[in-house]
Protein backbone atom coordinates (compact mmCIF):
# COMPACT_ATOMS: atom_id res chain seq x y z
CA UNK A 1 0.00 0.00 0.00
CA UNK A 2 2.86 2.31 0.85
CA UNK A 3 4.55 1.57 -2.50
CA UNK A 4 1.35 2.36 -4.37
CA UNK A 5 1.07 5.71 -2.62
CA UNK A 6 4.68 6.57 -3.49
CA UNK A 7 4.10 5.69 -7.13
CA UNK A 8 0.99 7.88 -7.24
CA UNK A 9 2.88 10.83 -5.77
CA UNK A 10 5.67 10.44 -8.32
CA UNK A 11 3.20 10.46 -11.16
CA UNK A 12 1.61 13.67 -9.86
CA UNK A 13 4.99 15.35 -9.58
CA UNK A 14 5.97 14.29 -13.11
CA UNK A 15 2.66 15.58 -14.52
CA UNK A 16 3.13 18.89 -12.69
CA UNK A 17 6.65 19.23 -14.01
CA UNK A 18 5.49 18.47 -17.57
CA UNK A 19 2.70 21.04 -17.32
CA UNK A 20 5.13 23.71 -16.20
CA UNK A 21 7.35 23.26 -19.28
CA UNK A 22 6.59 26.12 -21.71
CA UNK A 23 5.44 25.03 -25.24
CA UNK A 24 6.12 26.83 -28.53
CA UNK A 25 3.78 29.81 -29.02
CA UNK A 26 1.14 29.61 -31.75
CA UNK A 27 1.59 31.80 -34.81
CA UNK A 28 -0.90 32.82 -37.51
CA UNK A 29 1.22 32.23 -40.59
CA UNK A 30 -0.02 34.19 -43.63
CA UNK A 31 1.50 34.88 -47.03
CA UNK A 32 1.48 34.57 -50.80
CA UNK A 33 3.37 32.11 -53.00
CA UNK A 34 4.74 33.64 -56.20
CA UNK A 35 7.29 33.07 -58.90
CA UNK A 36 10.79 34.25 -58.07
CA UNK A 37 11.07 36.01 -61.44
CA UNK A 38 8.14 38.38 -60.86
CA UNK A 39 5.87 39.24 -57.97
CA UNK A 40 2.83 39.42 -60.25
CA UNK A 41 3.03 35.75 -61.25
CA UNK A 42 1.44 33.95 -58.30
CA UNK A 43 1.64 30.16 -57.93
CA UNK A 44 -1.85 28.74 -57.23
CA UNK A 45 -2.63 25.69 -55.11
CA UNK A 46 0.86 25.22 -53.68
CA UNK A 47 1.09 22.51 -51.01
CA UNK A 48 2.51 23.50 -47.60
CA UNK A 49 3.72 20.68 -45.31
CA UNK A 50 4.60 21.33 -41.68
CA UNK A 51 7.57 19.02 -41.21
CA UNK A 52 7.85 19.75 -37.49
CA UNK A 53 4.19 19.10 -36.59
CA UNK A 54 3.68 15.54 -37.89
CA UNK A 55 3.65 16.68 -41.53
CA UNK A 56 0.41 18.59 -41.30
CA UNK A 57 -0.63 19.77 -44.76
CA UNK A 58 -2.17 23.06 -45.87
CA UNK A 59 -2.67 24.57 -49.33
CA UNK A 60 -2.69 27.97 -50.98
CA UNK A 61 -5.76 29.10 -52.96
CA UNK A 62 -5.93 29.93 -56.68
CA UNK A 63 -4.39 33.35 -55.99
CA UNK A 64 -1.44 31.85 -54.11
CA UNK A 65 -2.73 33.10 -50.73
CA UNK A 66 -2.49 30.97 -47.59
CA UNK A 67 -3.18 31.44 -43.87
CA UNK A 68 -3.07 28.82 -41.11
CA UNK A 69 -1.90 28.31 -37.55
CA UNK A 70 1.61 27.02 -36.87
CA UNK A 71 4.24 27.32 -34.13
CA UNK A 72 7.38 29.32 -33.81
CA UNK A 73 10.46 27.54 -35.19
CA UNK A 74 8.30 25.18 -37.29
CA UNK A 75 9.82 24.03 -40.60
CA UNK A 76 7.42 24.41 -43.52
CA UNK A 77 8.02 22.88 -46.95
CA UNK A 78 6.39 24.48 -50.02
CA UNK A 79 5.92 22.25 -53.07
CA UNK A 80 4.21 22.68 -56.42
CA UNK A 81 4.42 20.88 -59.74
CA UNK A 82 6.96 22.55 -62.01
CA UNK A 83 8.78 24.38 -59.19
CA UNK A 84 11.72 23.56 -56.95
CA UNK A 85 10.56 22.76 -53.36
CA UNK A 86 11.42 25.38 -50.77
CA UNK A 87 11.66 25.06 -46.97
CA UNK A 88 11.35 27.98 -44.55
CA UNK A 89 11.45 28.22 -40.74
CA UNK A 90 9.16 30.49 -38.77
CA UNK A 91 11.46 32.64 -36.61
CA UNK A 92 11.15 32.90 -32.87
CA UNK A 93 9.43 35.89 -31.20
CA UNK A 94 7.18 36.99 -34.06
CA UNK A 95 4.40 38.04 -31.66
CA UNK A 96 1.55 35.68 -32.71
CA UNK A 97 1.56 36.54 -36.43
CA UNK A 98 3.99 36.12 -39.27
CA UNK A 99 3.60 37.26 -42.88
CA UNK A 100 5.87 36.18 -45.70
CA UNK A 101 6.07 36.27 -49.49
CA UNK A 102 7.36 32.86 -50.53
CA UNK A 103 9.27 32.98 -53.82
CA UNK A 104 9.65 29.68 -55.66
CA UNK A 105 11.88 29.02 -58.65
CA UNK A 106 10.68 27.15 -61.70
CA UNK A 107 12.21 23.72 -62.16
CA UNK A 108 13.94 23.40 -65.54
CA UNK A 109 14.72 19.89 -66.71
CA UNK A 110 17.11 19.54 -69.66
CA UNK A 111 16.22 16.38 -71.55
CA UNK A 112 18.79 14.63 -73.73
CA UNK A 113 18.51 14.93 -77.49
CA UNK A 114 16.50 12.15 -79.09
CA UNK A 115 16.84 11.36 -82.78
CA UNK A 116 14.03 9.35 -84.33
CA UNK A 117 14.75 7.47 -87.55
CA UNK A 118 11.84 5.74 -89.32
CA UNK A 119 14.21 3.52 -91.27
CA UNK A 120 15.50 0.29 -89.84
CA UNK A 121 18.69 0.25 -91.92
CA UNK A 122 20.79 2.69 -93.92
CA UNK A 123 19.86 0.86 -97.14
CA UNK A 124 16.16 1.63 -96.59
CA UNK A 125 17.01 5.27 -95.97
CA UNK A 126 19.12 5.44 -99.16
CA UNK A 127 16.32 3.85 -101.20
CA UNK A 128 13.68 6.29 -99.92
CA UNK A 129 16.03 9.24 -100.33
CA UNK A 130 16.75 8.44 -103.98
CA UNK A 131 13.03 7.99 -104.68
CA UNK A 132 12.18 11.25 -102.96
CA UNK A 133 10.54 13.87 -105.18
CA UNK A 134 12.03 17.24 -104.44
CA UNK A 135 9.53 20.08 -104.41
CA UNK A 136 9.98 22.91 -106.89
CA UNK A 137 11.53 26.13 -105.67
CA UNK A 138 9.99 29.56 -106.26
CA UNK A 139 11.93 30.12 -109.49
CA UNK A 140 10.78 26.82 -111.01
CA UNK A 141 7.16 27.45 -109.99
CA UNK A 142 7.28 30.90 -111.61
CA UNK A 143 8.80 29.45 -114.79
CA UNK A 144 6.00 26.87 -115.07
CA UNK A 145 3.29 29.43 -114.42
CA UNK A 146 4.66 31.81 -117.09
CA UNK A 147 5.04 29.10 -119.72
CA UNK A 148 3.19 29.87 -122.98
CA UNK A 149 1.31 26.61 -122.87
CA UNK A 150 0.22 27.21 -119.27
CA UNK A 151 -0.89 30.75 -120.05
CA UNK A 152 -2.84 29.56 -123.11
CA UNK A 153 -4.64 26.86 -121.12
CA UNK A 154 -5.46 29.28 -118.33
CA UNK A 155 -6.78 31.83 -120.83
CA UNK A 156 -9.34 29.27 -122.02
CA UNK A 157 -10.90 28.83 -118.60
CA UNK A 158 -10.10 31.92 -116.57
CA UNK A 159 -12.42 34.90 -117.13
CA UNK A 160 -10.93 38.25 -118.02
CA UNK A 161 -10.71 40.82 -115.30
CA UNK A 162 -11.81 44.43 -115.60
CA UNK A 163 -8.30 45.71 -116.20
CA UNK A 164 -7.71 43.35 -119.13
CA UNK A 165 -11.09 44.18 -120.72
CA UNK A 166 -10.44 47.92 -120.43
CA UNK A 167 -6.97 47.55 -121.96
CA UNK A 168 -8.30 45.55 -124.94
CA UNK A 169 -11.12 48.06 -125.52
CA UNK A 170 -8.67 50.98 -125.40
CA UNK A 171 -6.39 49.33 -127.96
CA UNK A 172 -9.31 48.65 -130.29
CA UNK A 173 -10.51 52.24 -129.99
CA UNK A 174 -6.98 53.47 -130.74
CA UNK A 175 -6.83 51.37 -133.92
CA UNK A 176 -10.25 52.61 -135.00
CA UNK A 177 -9.13 56.23 -134.61
CA UNK A 178 -5.94 55.61 -136.64
CA UNK A 179 -7.88 53.97 -139.51
CA UNK A 180 -10.83 56.35 -139.46
CA UNK A 181 -9.49 58.46 -142.44
CA UNK A 182 -8.01 55.64 -144.49
CA UNK A 183 -9.64 53.38 -147.09
CA UNK A 184 -9.75 49.73 -146.34
CA UNK A 185 -8.50 47.71 -149.37
CA UNK A 186 -11.02 45.41 -151.08
CA UNK A 187 -9.37 42.12 -152.11
CA UNK A 188 -11.89 41.62 -154.96
CA UNK A 189 -10.50 44.72 -156.71
CA UNK A 190 -6.86 43.64 -156.41
CA UNK A 191 -5.52 42.20 -159.71
CA UNK A 192 -2.58 40.58 -158.01
CA UNK A 193 -4.94 38.67 -155.72
CA UNK A 194 -6.95 37.53 -158.77
CA UNK A 195 -3.76 36.39 -160.53
CA UNK A 196 -2.72 34.37 -157.52
CA UNK A 197 -6.15 32.77 -157.30
CA UNK A 198 -6.15 31.78 -161.01
CA UNK A 199 -2.64 30.36 -160.69
CA UNK A 200 -3.63 28.21 -157.72
CA UNK A 201 -6.69 26.91 -159.54
CA UNK A 202 -4.69 26.00 -162.66
CA UNK A 203 -1.98 24.29 -160.68
CA UNK A 204 -4.66 22.36 -158.86
CA UNK A 205 -6.19 21.17 -162.16
CA UNK A 206 -2.78 20.05 -163.43
CA UNK A 207 -2.07 18.10 -160.26
CA UNK A 208 -5.46 16.34 -160.48
CA UNK A 209 -5.01 15.50 -164.16
CA UNK A 210 -1.50 14.18 -163.54
CA UNK A 211 -2.70 11.93 -160.77
CA UNK A 212 -5.41 10.55 -163.10
CA UNK A 213 -2.85 9.39 -165.70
Amino acid sequence: MKNLFVTFVCLLMAAAAFAQQPGKPLVQFTGVVHNVDTLDAVIPYATITNITQNKQVAAANYKGYFSFVAHEEDSLRFTCIGFIPKTIVIPKGVNKSYTLQVAMKAAVTNLPTVRVFPWATSDEFRKDFLALKVADDDLEIARKNLNKGSLAEMAKTLPRDANEIQSTFAQQEHLNILNSHSLMPNPLLNPIAWGSLIKEISEGDKSRSGSGN
